[in-house]
């Protein structure tokens, strides 16, 4: 191999660790929103609540979208992401009310 392919190998590694350590962030991340929201649907359970509210998920999703913009990641991207998790939860909290 050419030198610089060899550099271009320990970039390319380099790039991969720290993607790494940003996916275990994530999950972790996720862990503990969820943990949050699971707290949420049993408190909506408890108390007869809907399982969603589409206002405070309107006003997260152009939040989020924000963030991303200024975060220079895509905010359709966000926003699809932001539903995924959305839609989740929702499920999670008509669990807790059956």
């Amino acid at each position: 191999m050419t030198d610089e392919v060899l550099r271009a190998a320990e970039i390319l590694k380099t790039h991969r660790a720290s993607i790494d350590r940003l996916d275990a962030i994530l999950v972790y991340t996720l862990g503990e929103r969820f943990a949050h929201t699971q707290a949420v649907g049993k408190l909506k359970a408890e108390h007869n609540l809907p399982p969603s509210d589409p206002n405070r998920e309107t006003t997260q999703i152009t939040r989020l979208q924000d963030l991303a913009q200024r975060a220079d990641l895509d905010p359709e991207f966000a926003k699809k992401f932001l539903n995924f998790i959305i839609q989740e939860v929702i499920q999670d909290h008509k669990t807790y009310q059956d």
